[in-house]
This record gives structure tokens, sequence and C-alpha cells, in this order.
């Protein structure tokens, strides 16, 4: 499919560098949609990856400290002097690391550069579980059944506001991600316990004890909304995506759009979602995250930043979302409606993370062969090749495998045949267990939820 050119005004924040404050396959992704727009690109990097091949093909490529994360990527006064020195007018800041950092985005500003993303009480706005739940329940998007407010520290009232909930609840922190500070409760005895762990896992974790309540769902479904505003007033929505294949709350395969969903409830989501970022003036790329159970869709919360799984969304809508979010920053208008946007076939993203393929441990080490797939409909982001070191200090993900069919039926197969070609030796990674799970029949009935893959990898290791 060819990709469709998001038609936009004029612009009126115009830059002509970019710094690249992320490291791996998703900085190389961002040089690429800045080389493709005319844009200069500064990318930085850590002691640990000043060997890195993306390097190669950055206008500047600056190291700003050791292998530490905290030290280099993490370290915002390094990133802006960074930025200063190399004449960089804009700090696109990635997924992880301090994209959905607010004090980053508002340091950003103060420092005269624009930064690529939502502006930071945005990021505050819905970084902090409450506050996108009350903002999410005034627009009229549906949430999971519990209040919009903290957990108190009285007793009796925790325990009304579980009963009138019923239980099981769940237990989650305000300022929480990545499938940290949440514990479900079945049963009224284990509550106050259940608090007080998550409390203090909340306080360390993320520097915030706050609490809050919902219920928990028993066989839900991950599905995310993919929305792009710009600073005008202008927001569509781009499709849907399941995200229910996750381990430890990690996701490990996306699609492109979510099977068997009708599109009516799809419809009426999407647009609860775009009326939702305008209520509260969001701009930039995001998404919205539902667990949808028996029919209904209810909020958990929104990543105000560019997913992992962008590809699916990419390859079935035809759009290159990277290039638009950057768009948007320069202040150009979006010229392109609601009814413009199309999805087309069928879209799968596995995670090839270096890791052992039945315990899960990281893997670090030199790869000494590296045999990707090729052909139409086949796409690999990755920013490894052979001779690569595998750095022990980062996220264990080092490529994404991407492929676009017609129907779901046909992207599966392809997937199989791409995932059976890849040769990649010297390191463990999770290859063999993806092309299990491509084999799994349940999988591909389309309809599995959210502990569906914890069951299977166990139902595996006992056999």
């Amino acid at each position: 499919m060819g990709k469709v050119q998001v038609k936009v005004a004029e612009v009126d924040r115009q830059f002509e560098a970019v710094l690249i404050a992320n490291r791996g396959e998703i900085a190389l992704r961002i040089q690429r949609a800045c080389q493709e727009l005319g844009l200069k690109t500064v990318t930085i990097c850590s002691e640990a990856d000043r060997d890195a091949s993306y390097g190669k093909s950055s206008d500047v490529f600056l190291c700003i400290g050791p292998s530490s994360a905290g030290k280099s990527y993490l370290n915002q006064d390094a990133i802006l002097l960074a930025a200063r020195l190399s004449g960089a007018g804009a700090i696109h800041p990635g997924y992880g690391f301090l994209s959905e950092n607010a004090a980053f985005a508002e340091a950003v500003k103060k420092a005269g550069l624009v930064f690529i993303g939502p502006d930071a009480r945005s990021i505050a706005t819905m970084g902090d579980k409450i506050s996108a739940k009350s903002a999410m329940m005034a627009a009229g998007v549906p949430c999971v059944p519990g209040p919009d407010t903290a957990l108190p520290d009285d007793r009796d009232a925790v325990e009304k506001t579980a009963s009138e909930i019923g239980y099981p609840v769940i237990i989650k922190a305000a300022g929480g991600g990545g499938g940290r500070g949440m514990r479900v409760v079945t049963e009224a005895d284990s509550l106050h316990e259940a608090i007080a762990l998550t409390r203090e896992e909340a306080r360390q974790a993320f520097g915030s004890p706050a609490l809050y309540m919902e219920k928990f769902l028993q066989r839900p479904r991950h599905i995310e909304i993919q929305v792009l505003c710009d600073t005008h007033g202008n927001a569509v929505w781009l499709g849907h995506r399941d995200c229910s294949m996750q381990r430890r709350h990690q996701k490990v395969v996306e699609e492109a759009p979510a099977p068997g969903i009708p599109p009516e409830p799809i419809r009426q989501v999407g647009e609860a979602c775009v009326e939702a970022c305008r209520q509260i003036g969001y701009h930039g790329v995001g998404t919205f995250e539902f667990l949808y159970e028996d029919g209904a869709f209810y909020f958990i919360e929104m990543n105000t930043r560019l997913q992992v799984e962008h590809p699916v969304t990419e390859m079935t809508t035809g759009l290159d979302i990277v290039q638009a979010q950057i768009k948007v920053a320069q202040g150009r208008a979006l010229d392109i409606g609601q009814s413009e946007i199309k999805s087309d076939g069928h879209s799968f993203e596995c995670r090839i993370n270096a890791e052992d393929p039945a315990t899960f441990m990281p893997s670090a080490g030199v790869i000494t062969a590296l045999e990707l797939p090729n052909g139409p409909g086949i796409r690999v982001d990755t920013h490894v090749q052979t001779g690569y070191k595998v750095s022990p200090y980062y996220d264990s993900l080092i490529a994404k495998l991407i492929v676009h069919a017609a129907t779901r039926t046909e992207a599966m197969a392809k997937m199989r045949d791409a995932l059976a070609d890849i040769r990649l030796d010297g390191i463990s990674t999770n290859i063999p267990f993806l092309r299990a799970l491509f084999e799994d029949h349940e999988f591909a009935r389309g309809e599995t939820d959210i502990h569906y893959l914890e069951k299977w990898l166990k139902q595996r290791s006992a056999s």
C-alpha cells in the first residue's frame, strides 16, 4: 500500500534541525522521518552507544554521558546543552526515557526550543491516572467503574468504595505505568494489606503514594485508539489496535485493526477520544488505551507520546505518523479530515527482544550473524547489524518485525514466513517463542484477552 501524504497549511514554527533524545531503532526511525522532511538531525548517545550504526546517518552525533541511562538519556541538562551547542531548534524524545516527562517538556520550552510532543500541561494531566480519568469522564469517554479521586486514608471510606464497586477490584498507583504499582484484590480481608503494599511501591517507584481503585475486569482485551491533533483545533483518530498479547503487562505482539469489534462502537469511542483531545487542548500524537469486555470500552490511560507499535497503524492507514508528529510541532494545521482516514488490510508487529525465549532473561552480547526477511508487505525497524554489541544497560528491544496483508489470516501467514526467515546468531532472542505463538490456534481466532499469553506460557512450561 502506498503512503498517503498528509497535506498541511503554511508553517509558523519552523526549525531546521531536530535533536533526537533517544537511542536504538526509534532514534533511526526519527532520523529517517526528519531527513525526508529536509531537516537536519542531531543524535545523542551514551558511551555504550558510541559505535551505533545510526550515528553515521546523523548530521551530528554527540556522546553526552556514561552508559547509565540516568547519566545520559535521562540527563536533562546534558540534553539541553547538546541542543544549544549543536544548534538544534527542536527535541524529539521518541518513546520511553523523557518522552512523558512534563518537567522536561517545560524545560525544553523555557530553553526556547520546540518539544515534539504535547505541552507540559497535557502530559501532566494525562500522566496522573486520577486526573486523566477525571478529564476523560468529563469528556464523555467511557471509563472503568470506580471514582476519579485518590483513595483516602480512612479505612471505612476505602472499604465502602470497594463494596460499591464490587470485588474483585484493582488498586493502582496514580503515577504508575509499565505494569508496576498495581494489585488485584478479590476479597475484603486482603484489601488494606494490598493498599499498604501498593502505596509503598508507588512512593518508591513513582515518587507519589497516591492510589486509586477500579473494578477489575475478568477477561478484557487491550484496545488502543491512535489520535493526531494539531494546534489549530483539528483532530483525527487513526483507527484502532489490539495489544492483548502481553506478558507481565508488557506488550509482545500488536495488530491493527483489532479483530472482531463492530465498526459502530469503535467509531463512537474514536470520536469521544478526539473530543477529549479538543477539550484538554491536546496536540501531537497520542494513544488512548482501553479495556474491552462484553462489547463495552473502558478507558485506562493515555500515552502522550509516540508508541512502540505505531508501525501497524502506519501500515494500515498509509500515514507516516512520525512525520505528521513533526509537522504538528512545526505549527502546521492538518488538512485531512476524518472521512479521509481509511484502514486497509491487516498488520501485525512482533517485538524482537534480546532475551532467552524460555526464561525471558535479558541476553547481552555480540550479534555474529544477521539475516532479515524482506519482500512486499514486510518491514523491519531495527538499528542492529552483524557485529553489533547488545548492551545490558537498556531495554531488550532490538527490532520490530511488521507485516501487512489484505486479511488477518494472510497477515498471520506472512508473519509466520517472516519469522522463519530471520537468522540472528550470537545472542538469545525471543524469536522461537514468537514462532510458536503464531502457530497457536486460539491466537489465530483473534479473540484472546490480556491474560491469555500468561496462561499459554504456563501450559507450555508444564508440558
